[in-house]
């Protein structure tokens, strides 16, 4: 998919949140909450599914890192909490509860790991210049 789409960018986001969310989120239906519950059943398919969801983790990191950089993500998360200020300050987002603030927290930065799976084709289309992976060994 070497071609840029907003139905993509979509797409990656939402991988992104469904990351995040399944990982950990204050509702209590996450793996993290399935971990903690009873740790004793089903410990192989845990074991499966963490690695599983390690992996997508670094895959996702790293690519979005790759491309952003520090100063990129630093750069998306304030931008983000100053939406998230903006939209609180008109009273449309009470963030009053530590389970809001998660729940803010988390869609920021599934938001901002989406943006950075996105970014290296969103730079070529406005830029017309092609990223390029850096190997490290």
């Amino acid at each position: 998919m070497k071609e840029f789409s907003f139905t993509g960018v979509l797409w990656r986001m939402g991988f992104a949140l469904a990351l995040v969310f399944a990982t950990f989120n204050p509702s209590g239906h996450s793996y993290v909450h399935w971990l903690a519950g009873d740790f004793q059943t089903n410990r192989p398919l845990k074991v499966i599914i963490g690695i599983a969801l390690l992996c997508a983790w670094i895959f996702f990191v790293r690519s979005a890192s790759a491309v952003l950089g520090r100063l990129g993500f630093g750069l998306l998360v304030a931008f983000f909490v100053a939406i998230v200020w903006w939209m609180a300050s008109m009273g449309w987002v009470t963030i009053g509860s530590g389970a809001t603030l998660a729940w803010v927290a988390l869609t920021i930065l599934g938001l901002v790991l989406g943006i950075g799976m996105s970014w290296a084709l969103i730079r070529q289309r406005i830029s017309g210049q092609a990223s390029v992976d850096r190997v490290d060994n």
